[in-house]
């Protein structure tokens, strides 16, 4: 008699269940039919209006427009003036602070930092270059790198005046690689 018992309280709770589940069910598919995504309730917004809503909540908004702009980079003015990846003296740099530009340094070259650049070694071996006694801020270890010592790959270095720089080091026949945020001058 208790199996018989078990067995009919099992179907009637399997079978409530079913019955209360399926209009459960139809009730949440009415819920969803008002916010579907591109209606005015939910509409779908573009890359480029969400790109300049950042912009103006950080306060660097235009007002006008609906793309936002690419800052466009300064290569300076008078003669020798170029992206810095040809041979011989030359001088280039992204004039907008946030621009990144990428630069090779061929063995014996030396890259000078323009006041307020910075600088990033992604590949190969680099020393520190200054005209005088003073060196480079590391500002990923928080020291001071002397003239001739190593720069250490992938971190920060900030030039705060002219005449200090990196270059490629002593007998190293591979090139390097350097991030730049700033003005520099290749010799």
């Amino acid at each position: 008699m208790k199996k018989t018992w078990k067995i009919t309280a099992a179907a009637v709770f399997i079978g409530g269940g079913l019955l209360a589940g399926s209009l459960m069910n139809l009730q949440a598919e009415g819920a969803g039919v008002a916010n579907q995504p591109g209606t005015a309730d939910d509409p779908v917004v573009t890359k480029s209006y969400v790109d300049q809503q950042i912009q103006k909540a950080l306060g660097g908004g235009s007002g006008g427009g609906s793309t936002p702009t690419k800052p466009t980079p300064n290569t300076g003015s008078g003669s020798g003036a170029g992206t810095g990846t040809g041979g011989g003296t030359s001088a280039g740099g992204a004039a907008s602070s946030d621009g990144i530009e990428v630069v090779t340094l061929k063995p014996g070259q030396t890259m000078v930092a323009k006041a307020g650049a910075e600088f990033i070694v992604r590949g190969g071996k680099a020393v520190i270059y200054s005209a005088d006694a003073n060196g480079v801020a590391d500002l990923t270890d928080g020291i001071d790198v002397a003239n001739g010592e190593a720069a250490k790959s992938n971190h920060l270095l900030s030039f705060p005046r002219e005449g200090r720089g990196i270059q490629v080091a002593d007998g190293q026949k591979m090139s390097v690689t350097v991030m730049v945020r700033g003005g520099y001058v290749i010799k």
